[in-house]
């Protein structure tokens, strides 16, 4: 039935038109974004999965942050143990060069001093981020013998988080203490007539030493050397834990980054070809639109 009042072409024409104009926005949207579920109104589970990941991507990322500061502070007092082993060498060297007959003893006691103030000035300068793990003070307050290093952030299944941390007990690497001189360097030995000898205080021009105590601080030195190669060890391996969460943690990021990718990413191949299509159904439906519209017009030609 031919009607001026109800066109139902142009009706159907009219729905089919607006259907493809809201899928050619909707195209037209992930391609300008690049995201298939940019808001929750698009997938809310998948957005909602999302922004709870990308938040926890950005914790990690502050955790990478972390670990990189922590492998510093090892690094700084990893470099300050080695050469002050460098240093402590070079003391146990000119002990026995005091052993031999003849030598000057006040001369070699003047280097020796230098090598001490040397010491000093390198665990005093091992320090970063205002941390200093060569020479403290246990008596202090806000001491802590075991450092914390932030290593992880988790999610469980019920959506409780946690921060995991690497612990590293300080307390075999300290050179100085200046609680009790309590440091591998400042930690008195003794020998037969020198009771109060260390490797910072020894005086090998003190009343009463001969070549036995002379022997008995460089077994002293020597037991000093082991117990600061024992340090730097320690500290290497912390070092290397360190060093292999953080490479853990930037593999997790990747991994999680690409999961959300995967939930709320546009395929641009399919959606290229899908903004093809849409455009030409949209031509499609304005012709189809003028067709519809231009029927009602042929029904004057009935009343001439």
């Amino acid at each position: 039935m031919a009607s001026i009042m109800t066109n139902v072409s142009a009706m159907t024409a009219l729905k089919s038109l607006a259907s493809t104009n809201s899928a050619l926005e909707t195209t037209q949207a992930r391609i300008s974004t690049g995201l298939r579920v940019a808001e929750a109104s698009d997938n809310a589970a998948y957005w909602s999965i999302a922004t709870t990941m990308r938040s926890d991507n950005k914790a990690l990322s502050t955790v990478q942050d972390a670990l990189g500061l922590g492998a510093a502070k090892i690094d700084v007092a990893y470099t300050g143990i080695n050469k002050a082993i460098e240093v402590v060498d070079e003391i146990k060297s000119k002990l026995v060069a005091a052993t031999e007959p003849g030598v000057d003893r006040a001369k070699i006691q003047s280097e020796i001093d230098a090598l001490q103030e040397q010491l000093s000035s390198n665990a005093a300068a091992a320090a970063f981020s205002g941390e200093n793990w060569l020479s403290v003070d246990s008596s202090a307050t806000d001491y802590a013998a075991t450092k914390s290093i932030v290593s992880s952030f988790t999610r469980a299944a019920d959506n409780s988080v946690s921060v995991g941390t690497v612990d590293i007990d300080t307390s075999g690497i300290h050179l100085f203490d200046a609680n009790g001189a309590a440091g591998l360097l400042d930690t008195a030995f003794g020998t037969t007539n020198q009771a109060t000898a260390s490797v910072y205080a020894l005086d090998i021009t003190g009343a009463g030493v001969v070549d036995a105590d002379i022997g008995e601080m460089i077994d002293g030195v020597d037991a000093a050397l082991q117990s600061m190669a024992t340090a730097a060890a320690d500290l290497g391996s912390a070092k290397k834990r360190v060093d292999l969460q953080k490479d853990f943690v930037s593999s997790l990021m990747d991994a999680i980054d690409r999961g959300v990718g995967q939930l709320v990413d546009a395929d641009m191949n399919k959606e290229s070809t899908r903004l093809q299509a849409l455009q030409v159904q949209q031509q499609l439906g304005i012709q189809a639109m003028s067709i519809a519209n231009s029927n009602a017009q042929s029904i004057l030609s009935l009343f001439r």
